[in-house]
């Protein structure tokens, strides 16, 4: 996409959220997509510039709804715990929600919602397993202040804080299959696909994954 001056205007992922390189690069060409929690969109308009998706976005921030609106994307304001129960059953290929499980009030409902909804769902999440993590409970005893996490007890959103194998118990109980996943550094490096999930729960910062609902027979 190119300006009148011929300069590139594809809008780029910004570094400081290193998962959302990765879960573009998850979505398919010209889906259909939910994002949920999409905050400013930067995301989905990185997506339909990319990737010629039919994006649509929900928030329930209305400074996130005005910033996407701003930048042409189809936003509304809405909850993902409440709202979600309105959009039809297969409505969207790909159901996305980065870093935004852990602020929900009902997690489980949520993840069931995004599979009803889409072929896929796309979660990321912070890993409150990392040993970094630990290290901060066990030395100074206190509620961890981290990059990923980097609100004080006090004023988080984060209400349902969760490690990467309780994500994969999740998805188990809610008869999902894991199609993909990702565990990444501090730099959105991904960690060796082949080590195991406690290795992924020690040493991954965030984890992403691909979900799909279990198929019966």
């Amino acid at each position: 996409m190119l300006d009148a001056n011929g300069v590139s205007k594809t809008p780029t992922v910004p570094v400081s959220r290193v998962d959302l390189a990765v879960v573009g690069d998850l979505v398919p060409t010209g889906a259909r997509v939910l994002d949920v929690g999409c905050g400013d969109g930067t995301l989905l308009e990185w997506l339909e510039a990319t990737k010629g998706v039919d994006g649509r976005g929900i928030e329930i921030s209305q400074a996130g709804v005005n910033a996407g609106v701003a930048r042409g994307l189809s936003v509304i304001q809405g909850n993902a715990d409440t709202d979600l129960k309105t959009f039809p059953d297969g409505g969207f290929d790909v159901v996305i929600l980065s870093q935004t499980l852990q602020a929900t009030n009902r997690p489980r409902k949520v993840l069931e919602d995004m599979l009803r909804i889409g072929r896929r769902a796309i979660v990321s999440i912070p890993n409150f397993g990392h040993w970094r993590i630990r290290g901060q409970f066990m030395v100074w005893g206190r509620m961890p202040v981290t990059e990923d996490l980097p609100y004080s007890w006090y004023d988080t959103p984060n209400i349902h804080f969760c490690t990467i194998r309780d994500f994969v118990e999740l998805a188990k109980e809610v008869d999902a299959e894991i199609v993909e996943a990702f565990a990444l550094d501090a730099r959105g490096r991904k960690l060796s696909f082949k080590a195991p999930w406690w290795f992924w729960n020690l040493f991954g910062e965030q984890g992403v994954f691909v979900l799909e609902k279990r198929r019966r027979g």
